[in-house]
């Protein structure tokens, strides 16, 4: 298990790391805080804490389609295995939200938010998948975990950009508390890139300081503040894991207004 983002160091709520499970080997997962084991390639057996057993997974590529997740509640572990070959599994990790009520909607739990949830497999059939944007700007955005869900903290999903094209676009930041335009989310990507050889760019913009940086395969980036468009370069799909977490669980986004008229346009 291969520690990408480390919870507290770089990023004050939100831990990833890279499982990389050979064929017939097992990990435990879970812990303190709330957990989601996204399975990014492979096929795993997966022991519920309920003691229910499930096969998931399936896709050899995060860019075969929607793929299979696991929600651990806070304070509660389960087991997955590999089977017919070796599997890769993100795992994202946030700490309970503690002394107010969390969470919106039909989702919202007590004072130790995610103690109140179930174990639980997310299949592709419960994700809300759909296609953002146009032309150039058109990516397709899988929800695995988004706020109607049970959960304490995290917000967590996957977008594809075709070639040469961009996402989280118009501009949007997530750094200041004004809802309802706008709430304050840290954030991780995880990238991938098809064919691997190629590269994306990660722009950072509005936060006192502009950025643009070349991102390849298995990159990641922790986003505290500012704008943060991505764009694939001609020739290469670009995919990233997004995961998300802050004082409450609304995906409030404010779009950057020198660019706000592009929704509009013809």
């Amino acid at each position: 298990m291969r520690e990408l983002v480390g919870r507290g160091r770089d990023s004050a709520l939100i831990g990833l790391k890279l499982v990389e499970l050979p064929s017939e080997s097992k990990v435990v997962l879970g812990g303190s805080g709330e957990t989601l084991a996204v399975v990014l390639s492979g096929i795993l057996e997966v022991l519920l804490p309920s003691g229910r057993m499930e096969q998931i997974g399936g896709r050899q590529s995060v860019f075969d389609g929607p793929g299979h997740s696991v929600y651990i509640p806070a304070r509660t572990s389960c087991s997955i295995r590999s089977v017919a070959g070796d599997a890769q599994v993100a795992v994202v990790d946030c700490p309970l939200v503690k002394g107010s009520n969390q969470g919106s909607g039909p989702a919202r739990n007590k004072a130790e938010g995610s103690l109140g949830c179930q174990a639980r497999v997310i299949s592709p059939a419960e994700q809300c998948i759909e296609s953002r944007g146009r032309s150039s700007w058109l990516r397709e955005v899988r929800t695995i975990l988004g706020p109607q869900d049970q959960a304490c903290r995290l917000l967590v999903g996957e977008t594809v950009n075709p070639p040469g094209n961009w996402s989280s676009f118009p501009p949007h930041k997530h750094d200041a508390d004004d809802l309802p335009e706008e709430a304050r989310l840290e954030e991780v990507y995880l990238f991938k890139i098809a064919p691997r050889g190629g590269f994306g760019i990660q722009v950072n913009y509005g936060n006192g300081s502009e950025t643009a940086r070349v991102v390849h395969d298995g990159d990641v980036e922790v986003i505290k503040d500012g704008y943060h468009p991505v764009a694939a370069a001609p020739g290469y799909s670009l995919y990233y894991l997004w995961m998300m977490a802050g004082a409450g669980r609304e995906m409030a986004a404010r779009v950057d207004p020198a660019h706000a008229w592009i929704e509009s346009a013809s």
